[in-house]
């Protein structure tokens, strides 16, 4: 009876964090469309358009592509899947994740490559010439990122003696804050990575639709509707999890250590507060870049994976 008990406390927490998640993501999203359009003396959209674009898209009929098989079809479901569940891994306002028991980071990276890999894999099923562009680049960006996040994300594990990232946070927690130089070494190399994963400039343009340079837009051209919905919201998703991650690897103070209300509200506060400081660098480094040419996009990613590596040599010295 305990077992079952602690069981579903277990599930009502990952689907409370998961839902969390969800409900911040396209906030940020919208959060940096503004300050963005402010830095370039615009109005931009109001913070509630991100929810306002989702609800359309999910009220739309979808249309899909008759010699599109049931990969086509399966694509955002799966991707939005491991977007979700990869929430559950990360912790977020208490130094603990729900499910960090069912594994740590090589479990993080492998569902967040399910998830690139399903995208991909149905954006090559419609036989459009886009879908495959789209999908080769981003796997070709992927070849270096994800050696790169993996990298940083060790050099981390190895500063806090594990590879659960609630176990992580808790031990940085009790070290308190370093500014030890494979950690700054590692939060560059990470930083740069959260602008390839995320499709952001100077890597990519998420608001281009022009077949010379898109990337993240190519793959996801022939969906319509809640199709599209569920690729758009599982990418803000994704987004509000790269900097989740940074907060929790290199700023975790604030965070909750119980589940008492004060903790939670000073918990909450700091990490939005942590979170915007992320997303105002972010939209920095956008506005005052120029969209790299795509050859030299594996330049940049590559620039990431060497101080990845040289952030985790210099941790073992």
């Amino acid at each position: 009876m305990t077992l079952t008990i602690d069981a579903f406390g277990t599930a009502a927490l990952a689907v409370l964090h998961a839902a969390g998640m969800l409900a911040a993501a396209p906030l940020l999203r919208t959060f940096i469309k503004k300050l963005k359009a402010r830095l370039q003396n615009r109005q931009g959209p109001p913070l509630l358009q991100g929810y306002f674009d989702l609800a359309k898209l999910l009220r739309k009929e979808p249309i899909r592509s008759e010699t599109a098989s049931w990969i086509y079809v399966a694509g955002p479901r799966v991707y939005f899947a491991a977007a979700v569940s990869a929430t559950t891994l990360v912790p977020v306002l208490v130094a603990g994740a729900p499910l960090e028991a069912a594994g740590g980071i090589l479990l993080l990276v492998g569902t967040l490559a399910l998830g690139r890999f399903a995208l991909a894999t149905a954006a090559l099923d419609t036989g459009s010439p886009f879908g495959g562009m789209g999908a080769s680049r981003d796997m070709t960006i992927a070849a270096l990122a994800e050696p790169a996040l993996m990298l940083g994300l060790f050099t981390s594990a190895l500063a806090g003696g594990s590879l659960n990232l609630g176990v992580l946070v808790r031990t940085l927690l009790q070290q308190g804050p370093s500014f030890h130089p494979g950690d700054l070494l590692a939060f560059a190399g990470l930083f740069i990575i959260v602008i390839a994963e995320t499709g952001r400039i100077p890597v990519d343009n998420p608001a281009t639709h022009l077949e010379l340079t898109m990337i993240h837009e190519a793959m996801v051209l022939e969906y319509a509707g809640p199709d599209l919905a569920l690729v758009e919201w599982a990418s803000a998703v994704k987004e509000l999890l790269y900097l989740t991650l940074l907060v929790d690897l290199f700023m975790p103070f604030g965070i909750a250590t119980s589940g008492a209300p004060a903790a939670m509200l000073v918990a909450l506060l700091a990490w939005a507060g942590k979170v915007s400081m992320l997303a105002i660098a972010v939209t920095l480094a956008e506005s005052t870049n120029a969209k790299l040419r795509l050859f030299r996009v594996p330049e940049l990613v590559s620039a990431s994976l060497g101080l990845a590596f040289l952030a985790l040599a210099i941790r073992f010295l």
